[in-house]
């Protein structure tokens, strides 16, 4: 298969490819710190905004590695799109390959800061994959790019059930079979989504990085 880009293209000039607006199926990956409220009410606000820094640097760097683009980060909350250029499958996969890299990660910062923290940090991540809206949005020196749909929305719900299911991941059906991850032998449930006649079913892993570390297909 062709690459879709030069290899020596950066980042930033791959975004500048992107049409200013197109439907295509991509994968969608929110993450968010838990308990981060906890932490920040007794520190400092110079340690807060240090300690996200250092948290957005490990998250964004192990998606971009992974081959996904980190397009927005809100309070403890990231957002990450995959596949925008690449296979659908490839960008499935490279999703749940971020996804053990970035509980890995976290892992990583708590053996940094150490006793400094009152409480480990952790991550819950949400993935699905499905069509989405992509394109450069926003105004002024906020334009970047991004993606809007119904696929982004499950996604971002997927990341909530992580609280309720105590777990570090949670995937739709759909993501495990575009990515070819055989997810059987983990807790299956099916969520009613709005809009979708028929339940969305799901998966639960407690550990992403054992989950994930699978040897891609050939």
């Amino acid at each position: 298969m062709a690459p879709l880009l030069p290899v020596n293209m950066s980042a930033a000039a791959a975004l500048q490819t992107v049409p200013e607006g197109h439907e295509q199926e991509i994968t969608v990956l929110f993450a968010d710190l838990r308990r981060f409220t906890r932490i920040a009410e007794r520190r400092l606000p110079y340690d807060v905004v240090f300690l996200l820094n250092r948290y957005f640097d490990s998250v964004g760097s192990t998606i971009e590695r992974a081959g996904g683009t980190a397009n927005q980060f809100t309070g403890d909350g990231v957002m990450a799109l995959f596949g925008v250029h690449q296979a659908p499958a490839d960008g499935a996969r490279a999703a749940l390959t971020a996804a053990g890299g970035m509980v890995t990660a976290i892992a990583e910062l708590n053996r940094t800061f150490g006793e400094e923290l009152p409480v480990p940090l952790r991550i819950g991540i949400g993935i699905h994959t499905g069509p989405a809206v992509v394109g450069r949005m926003g105004y002024a020196d906020g334009v970047n790019l991004t993606a809007v749909g119904d696929t982004v929305h499950v996604a971002k719900r997927l990341e909530e059930l992580t609280k309720e299911y105590d777990c570090q991941l949670v995937v739709s059906e759909a993501l495990a079979d575009r990515a070819g991850f055989d997810a059987s032998s983990y807790p299956r449930h099916e969520l009613v989504v709005r809009n979708r006649t028929e339940p969305l079913a799901i998966r639960v892993i407690h550990d992403a990085p054992a989950a994930t570390a699978v040897e891609r297909p050939g």
